[in-house]
């Protein structure tokens, strides 16, 4: 039978994986006082992607029964048939796992490795297997999984505990359930469908957005814990607090009005903050 790349391809979740990449780089710059050598970025890059697209392999894997069910996710790999061989993905999700862990433990350090084997392990059994399926707070716990990987990137240039990445993994824990409910307001329908507690399905689209304005206001002020300790820059600052801001503004519209648009405003609004806050961190480190 001929394989077709294509058809594997979304299995790994490329975006999202870039994403989680992008954040353990991002904690390893964040390690100023430390020369950031293109092989460490380079082997961080490499295992944090394989490990991220293992977890995301072993969810397509282990979703595909509700994922049939959404409209949003019925044309995924396995659901729709292009990809029929569960075990050989689940065989290579678990390898594509475990050998980017092993490799970091001998390439980089234990602790980077122990981080990536967190995030991954959090991802694919804490949330997917366990807390996606029984209760709303699935993406608050889920979401640390984004949080070992700024941790990892830290780890790999001091594997001592170190605050700037610290920090940074505290925002983006908090940044990740205004993301995802933004998201889940918009598609709460088809989570209702998949019997999955999302916290719009269990709470309402309103009360959601209370929520996600709360943890948004949060998140705002432990970005800015960075600065006021003396880690980061003006550029930081400045950016941390504009961003955060237009964060805010979007939350405050989704109190004020809370339809499917407002809500994909709000989610496409936690992209354009996490990526001009990370983005301020690389430029302030470079520029000191």
């Amino acid at each position: 039978m001929q394989v077709n790349i294509k058809d594997y391809l979304p299995l790994f979740k490329l975006r999202v994986c870039s994403l989680i990449t992008f954040s353990a780089v991002v904690g390893l710059i964040s390690v100023s006082t430390v020369d950031t050598s293109i092989s460490n970025i380079f082997f961080l890059s490499l295992f944090t992607m394989m490990s991220s697209m293992g977890a995301s392999a072993f969810n397509h894997y282990f979703d595909v029964d509700i994922d049939s069910v959404m409209q949003r996710t019925k044309n995924r790999p396995m659901p729709s048939g292009k990809v029929v061989n569960s075990r050989g993905v689940l065989v290579v999700a678990i390898l594509l796992f475990l050998s980017s862990i092993l490799l970091a433990f001998k390439i980089l350090n234990p602790m980077t490795g122990l981080h990536l084997f967190l995030g991954g392990f959090v991802y694919a059994v804490v949330y997917t297997v366990w807390l996606k399926r029984t209760h709303w707070s699935n993406i608050i716990i889920g979401g640390m999984a984004g949080s070992f990987a700024v941790l990892a990137g830290g780890a790999s240039a001091t594997p001592e505990l170190c605050l700037p990445p610290v920090l940074l993994s505290v925002t983006m824990f908090f940044w990740t359930p205004p993301h995802f409910w933004s998201f889940a307001i918009f598609h709460r329908e088809q989570y209702e469908k998949a019997n999955i507690p999302m916290l719009p399905v269990v709470i309402g689209d309103a009360k959601t957005a209370w929520y996600i304005l709360f943890n948004t206001v949060v998140m705002v002020a432990s970005s800015l814990i960075p600065s006021i300790l003396g880690y980061f820059g003006a550029v930081y600052t400045l950016t941390a607090a504009v961003a955060g801001g237009f964060f805010i503004f979007r939350n405050v519209q989704l109190v004020r009005n809370t339809t499917k648009e407002m809500a994909w405003k709000n989610f496409k609004g936690s992209m354009i903050y996490l990526g001009a806050v990370f983005l301020a961190v690389i430029v302030d480190v470079m520029i000191k």
